[in-house]
């Protein structure tokens, strides 16, 4: 059960900068729902066709609802948000956008997948179901350097993270390096593999709310967080397939881990690359394996089974 909100923000805007006029004036303690767009800004309809990716408009992705400047917030202090609750539009779109990705090199080509979404789960195709998990993917905010900065990195005040596990019930510790935080969220997402490998997840329009704190003089060097309970288990039910990428740099040994199990995925269940790869980008999970044997690192894949129980 989610406190009343104290309003709902509808205001959007598309970068960083710390010298933007604050949508609301926020206290301690308040409870705020944010009106997310998809990541595309509109530009993605559900109409939209592979083609349509050509056209994009970079300056209008990932926009961001906010900002909310919290009284009281100061250089070197951390804010809390508690995520409480998330309320899916149920309709959403994966992508291969040219020049974007891990494996960008390989896949040069535009594909797009649109999806329609339960509360429980999205249809890739017949017989591959995509556990439902919404997450926002940008939270932050606003960093110390003046002007515009870019939405796509992530920094130390937060940003575009793609932390699948800031889901509902996780409390999130963001530094503070402006008066007031000027705190803002979007990149909502219906669903995504820890890594995004494609470069997308199921981007999806949300509702958010969100409760907000303070922890005075934390002086954190990065965002940190809570979970409130099991992180994978909503889809380990049925075990893994994993494959590993092994060299000297954490990045090509990651590319060779997502190689390997779009290589699977064609072989055991016949799905074409591009299928199989946005599918890596929505359900499997990099992880750094070993990280501690020179001059050898090792990166997995874990794909769940369940996808196609």
């Amino acid at each position: 059960m989610t406190s009343t909100p104290k309003c709902t923000i509808h205001d959007h805007h598309h970068g960083w900068n710390n010298a933007l006029p604050p949508a609301i004036v926020a206290l301690p303690g308040d409870t705020i729902e944010f009106d997310v767009l998809e990541a595309s800004g509109g530009q993605i309809g559900a109409a939209a066709v592979s083609n349509d990716l050509r056209r994009l408009d970079f300056g209008l992705l990932n926009p961001v609802s906010g900002p909310v400047l919290i009284e009281g917030a100061g250089p070197g202090d951390a804010l809390v948000v508690d995520i409480l609750e998330f309320v899916p539009s149920g309709v959403g779109w994966t992508a291969n956008i040219p020049g974007f990705g891990l494996l960008a090199d390989e896949f040069p080509e535009p594909y797009l997948k649109t999806w329609t979404y339960t509360q429980t789960h999205a249809e890739f195709l017949p017989g591959i179901r995509v556990p439902v998990r919404p997450f926002a993917g940008t939270i932050g905010n606003a960093p110390a350097e003046s002007g515009m900065h870019s939405i796509v990195p992530p920094r130390r005040v937060g940003g575009n993270m793609d932390i699948r596990d800031l889901t509902a019930g996780t409390r999130l510790w963001l530094p503070v390096e402006v008066e007031g935080g000027l705190f803002s969220v979007g990149d909502t997402h219906a669903a995504q593999g820890d890594g995004e490998v494609c470069g997308t997840a199921i981007e999806s329009a949300m509702r958010v709310t969100l409760r907000f704190s303070l922890l005075k003089e934390a002086n954190f060097s990065g965002p940190r967080f809570r979970t409130a309970g099991p992180v994978t288990r909503h889809i380990d039910e049925q075990g893994y397939d994993v494959t590993t990428g092994i060299g000297a740099d954490l990045y090509e040994a990651s590319r060779d881990a997502v190689r390997a199990m779009i290589d699977h995925l064609g072989r055991e269940y016949r799905l074409a690359p591009d299928d199989a790869y946005l599918l890596c980008s929505v359900a499997a999970d990099l992880r750094i394996s070993e990280i501690v044997d020179a001059p050898n690192w090792l990166v997995s894949m874990y794909f769940p089974r369940a996808v196609f129980a």
